[in-house]
This record gives C-alpha cells, structure tokens and sequence, in this order.
C-alpha cells in the first residue's frame, strides 16, 4: 500500500491527537503534558529507544530499521505554543486562557508522531531514524538546547530534516528553497537618558524621548543607506516606553526594544555595528547618554544544497510537484541542528487559513497524509532496503 494511502487511514487518530494537543497549549520549556504524551506515544508503537527530558523537556524517539546499514536520519518537530488567546471558537480549542498553538506545532507533533508509528510498524528501511520532538521553538532556543544536550552525537544523527505548515500555500502542497531561508532573528534594547523636567521649561532638560525618536528613524538608515539594496535586511524597533506617563513631563529616560533580521552573517555584523554607531551618534549630538545591548538569537537558517534537493523530489513524489519558497524574514530555531548537521526544512500547505501567530488561527489537519508521507517517504527513501 502506498504511504500516503496508509496515512489517510490513520488520519482521524492523529486528527484527535493533534487536536488534544491543541486543547492543552504549553509556551516554551514547559512542555511537561504534551512531551509526556509524545513519551508514552512513541513507547507504544514500539520504538526500540525513548529519551526524556534532552534539552529540558524534549524528547528523543529511537527507531531501527531492518538491516544493517549504520545510517541515521533525524526527523525534527516543535511542541510549544504562544502567548497568544485563542479565538477561535472551535470546540477543541485551547483550555488555557492566553495560551494557543497559534502556529501550528501541534499539527508538527501529531504528523511527526503518525509517522513514528508508521515507521515502527514497518521497518521498511535500513538504518536508524530518530525522531526529535523540541520544546521552546518560539523564542526559548529550545534547538540549541537540545544540541547542547549532545542530541547529534549521543544518536549518531547524519543528517537532520524539518517541517512548517505554511497559510496561503494549498492543502498538502510542498515548498523548498537551498542556501539560507528563514532569518537570523536578534534582539535590541536601548536605554536613552537624559534630564528629565517640566514640558513647558524644554531648555532646561536633555530630552531622552525627542533623542529616542531620532534614533528609531536614523535606524531605518542601516538598510536604506548601509546595505546592500538586493540584501535582506530589517531593523524594527517595536515597543517605545518613557519612564513617566503624563502629559507635561518630560521623562528622564526611555527604553527602546526590537528586532534585527538579517539573511547573511555579513549583514548581521553590519546591523550590530551601525546600530551601536547611529545609538551614540545621535544621543551624543543631543546631550544624552544611550546604553545599547545586542542579542544575538537565532542565526540564519540555511539549507543544504544535498538535502534540500534531496527533499523537494520526496515531496514531489509525494504531492507530484514542489514550488520554491520564498525568503522568510521569521526566525526558526531549527537553524541550530542545520549548523550541527546537514539537513533540509520544507513548507507543507496549510490552506486558505488565518496567518501563523494570529489569534484565529488553526492547523488544517487535512495537510496530516501529506506531512506524514514526507517524512515517511524521507527515510524509506534516503535509506532504502536493499
């Protein structure tokens, strides 16, 4: 029977495990039910190893095929969810107040654990999969973690592939794209002091707020101005906040915080830098003082040209054609394994649906036989029994 036959089979059990997942959200490192219920999952089907608590909360299934190839592919998906109140109104929805899977991980999990179990029953190749179920994709790092963690060596894992339901691409169709795809995402935070006193008395303070928005629009510059017109490359500063709240004083200080996104480790030292430079530049020319504190986050997430070509004709055979992506700007933690290990991240369609982090949003489970069959077809293919 082909895969895809076999998962649309299974499809209305993993639909309910998705959607019990979906009910009982968990933001970052605590994802105790949910890891919980993977755990007791994967050691159901029978997978030969199950490691709990890798990169705090992960979980790690081990599945040997038949044969005696010592090949081993690792397939990842994320557990966690959002800060995010859930409006939807179905009748699975979240049962946490202010928590939702606003973008899809739960629909990741239920794929990933079908085909555990497809693959558990099988043994249709020859190697090891281990398949890698992460906490804390939304801005935990919980990648890094887990690699931290010895996740690559302690399994042996050769090469790593990834998944992301994607809104606005069809039901169950595939996009892929080699070199870098989703963004270095890091954060900024800038203090700007001044002198703070009366409104109606401006010449007597050093006024950090008219200085704060001076460096928000100088800021623009680094991508207007500094870089390259063809790169990639976004500044946000997205919260502005003054140390008083009044209408006629002005504020001593000023707490600026935001975003940098870049596609190339050039750009990102380019950002780093001007940033610090323009923030000094300006609160100088003013009388303030700036303090300015880079983060750096996730790094750029690249494919690797072997493994994304690779994937794009498993998913051809799967869905009988695979697009190419566009460049994402979003951050994706799955940039962590790519740095260990060479591997590949695909789209799956998730339809006509509200966007990812939206308060409406939901994952199709009609795209489940297309997920599932994609990292069934990734194994008995890149490790096939002779």
């Amino acid at each position: 029977m082909p895969v895809k036959n076999r998962f649309a089979e299974l499809q209305a059990e993993i639909t309910e495990w998705r959607r019990d997942i979906h009910q009982h959200p968990e933001i970052l490192f605590e994802t105790h039910r949910t890891s919980a219920l993977v755990a007791e999952k994967l050691r159901a089907f029978g997978c030969d190893n199950v490691v709990t608590g890798l990169g705090r909360t992960g979980v790690v299934g081990v599945i040997k095929g038949r044969g005696s190839s010592d090949k081993v592919i690792g397939l990842r998906a994320d557990m966690d969810a959002l800060p995010i109140h859930e409006t939807t109104g179905l009748d699975y929805a979240s049962k946490t107040d202010g928590a939702m899977h606003a973008c899809g991980h739960d629909g990741h999990t239920a794929m990933l654990l079908g085909a555990a179990q497809y693959l558990s029953e099988t043994r249709n190749f020859d190697g090891t999969v281990v398949v890698i179920f992460q906490p804390a994709e939304e801005g935990g790092g919980g990648g890094k973690e887990m690699c931290d963690d010895g996740l690559m060596d302690r399994f042996g894992i050769q090469e790593v592939y990834g998944m992301h339901n994607w809104p606005g691409m069809p039901v169950g169709a595939f996009a892929i794209r080699p070199g870098a795809f989703f963004a270095a995402a890091d954060h900024l935070e800038i203090t700007v002091t001044g002198k703070g006193g009366h409104a109606a008395k401006p010449h007597e303070t050093v006024d950090p707020t008219v200085c704060a928005a001076q460096i928000v629009t100088a800021l623009q510059t680094i991508a207007s101005r500094n870089a390259d017109p063809v790169s990639q490359i976004v500044v946000s500063i997205c919260s502005f906040q003054t140390s008083s709240k009044s209408y006629n004083v002005i504020p001593s200080s000023v707490e600026l915080m935001g975003t940098v996104r870049t596609m190339s480790n050039e750009n990102r030292d380019l950002a780093e830098k001007r940033i610090a430079e323009i923030c000094n530049g300006v609160a100088s020319a003013m009388g303030a003082e700036v303090d300015v504190r880079y983060k750096r986050n996730y790094p750029v997430m690249a494919n690797h040209a072997d493994q994304t070509e690779f994937a794009a004709d498993v998913a051809r055979s799967v869905a009988g054609k695979c697009d190419e992506a566009p460049l994402v700007m979003g951050g994706e933690d799955f940039a962590f394994m790519l740095e260990e290990r060479p591997g590949a991240y695909i789209l799956v369609g998730n339809g006509d649906t509200a966007p990812v982090h939206h308060p409406e949003y939901n994952f199709n489970d009609e795209a489940i036989p297309a997920g599932c069959s994609w990292w069934a077809e990734i194994v008995e293919q890149r490790m096939p029994l002779n």
